[in-house]
């Protein structure tokens, strides 16, 4: 069983874009979508938290840097496409269920959200001035 973090070694680092010695992942859904990447022959190059981007956090109203997990570019039917895409776990892509009680715990999933919902909007924001696509994909896409 692999561990939850680690570095990945590419099988096909030509396809890499940034250092292929240095790949760490976070997560098992990263790694399942590294491994994806670096076999499937769709995928002309990809890379990870290679990009970054600048967005205002509602937490705090100040600029930080948002890293995606991954960037690709794919041939597809229509032709090349490329994407970023984020890994998240189903439950931080939807607002918390409202709760009267703010327990700790609501607290910090309304604040994860908050947060991940102006990265997505500045992520949106630079793929729309370099006509890419914005993907966010859960545990259910990978089938984890």
């Amino acid at each position: 069983m692999p561990s939850y973090k680690g570095k990945f070694k590419p099988k096909n680092y030509r396809k890499y874009k940034g250092d292929p010695t240095q790949i760490v992942y976070r997560s098992l859904w990263e790694l399942k979508f590294m491994n994806f990447c670096d076999t499937t022959k769709t995928v002309i190059k990809w890379s990870s938290e290679e990009i970054v981007i600048p967005y205002k956090s509602p937490l705090d109203n100040r600029y930080h840097l948002y890293f995606p997990d991954f960037y690709m570019k794919v041939k597809e039917p229509g032709g090349v496409k490329e994407y970023l895409v984020e890994v998240k776990p189903k439950a931080q892509c939807s607002e918390p269920k409202h709760s009267k009680r703010k327990s700790k715990r609501y607290i910090t999933e309304v604040a994860t959200y908050a947060k991940n919902q102006a990265k997505w909007k500045a992520a949106r924001e630079y793929c729309r001035d370099r006509v890419w696509d914005f993907k966010i994909i859960t545990e259910r896409e990978l089938r984890i």
